[in-house]
């Protein structure tokens, strides 16, 4: 179990390491695609805000990780 986490964790690194704005870009787009739906989707998932916690979440994880990098 942990050896496929480590195995996974060095692929994604490897694979991030080389692009350090996907995660931050990713987690923006997020943002603004809520900014949408909160106007054109009806009911729980337009007002719940989830894509603007994710994208936050994501963004702020990406920067952190291309700091590390």
């Amino acid at each position: 179990m942990f050896r496929w986490l480590n195995k996974m964790l060095d692929k994604l690194s490897n694979y991030l390491a080389p692009r350090k704005g996907l995660l931050p870009m990713i987690g923006l787009l997020l943002v603004v695609a809520n900014y949408v739906v909160q106007f054109f989707v009806p009911g729980w998932f337009g007002s719940s805000n989830l894509l603007l916690h994710l994208g936050v979440i994501i963004a702020i994880f990406g920067i952190m990780l291309a700091w590390a990098l």
